[in-house]
């Protein structure tokens, strides 16, 4: 599945007033860097994936239609994935890429 044209806009249009933002497809999706440092990703699977703090994960994946991200069979602590039902009102879809933003802003800058 290819990742949804719409929701990479509707992240854009979030993400806009940013400084250093730009875009890579990676992990079938349509990623958005800050810094160097992905922060979201309009998925190939559908819905979200985030680079949060770690340290929130947890609490994170109690919020409805958050999922962990696993690769190769393993979770990744401080990645999620968002289902799209978790993201269909603007207000929901500011949360998680505000909170995604701060993370990526946070860590050093690469390259």
């Amino acid at each position: 599945m290819a990742y949804d044209e719409d929701l990479a806009n509707r992240i854009r249009e979030l993400i806009a007033d940013e400084p250093g933002v730009t875009e890579k497809k990676m992990f079938g999706g349509l990623a958005f860097m800050i810094g160097g440092n992905m922060a979201i990703s309009a998925s190939g699977k559908g819905g979200l994936l985030l680079h949060i703090d770690p340290q929130e994960t947890d609490a994170l994946l109690a919020k409805p239609h958050a999922q962990p991200f696993e690769m190769r069979g393993r979770s990744m602590s401080g990645w999620l994935r968002v289902e799209p039902e978790g993201i269909k009102p603007k207000r929901q879809l500011e949360r998680w890429v505000a909170r995604a933003v701060a993370y990526a802003k946070f860590l050093q800058p690469k390259g």
